[in-house]
């Protein structure tokens, strides 16, 4: 079973498989650190502090 190899967006930080975010339309990155999954980012602080607004895999650091 083939490995999936995430893309992360330098604007959002939200993890894809594409070269285009889906959520903005921005740039993507293989260079990547940090995983961070959202299930309610209504309740959470991290989204909060981090200006995420929509649940998903985002990346904590983007280069």
């Amino acid at each position: 079973m083939p490995k999936i190899q995430y893309k992360a967006c330098r604007k959002c930080n939200f993890l894809t498989e594409e070269d285009t975010c889906p959520r903005c339309g921005g740039e993507t990155s293989r260079e990547w650190q940090g995983y961070l999954y959202i299930v309610d980012y209504t309740k959470s602080d991290i989204a909060k502090a981090m200006g995420i607004e929509g649940n998903g895999r985002y990346a904590l650091k983007v280069r």
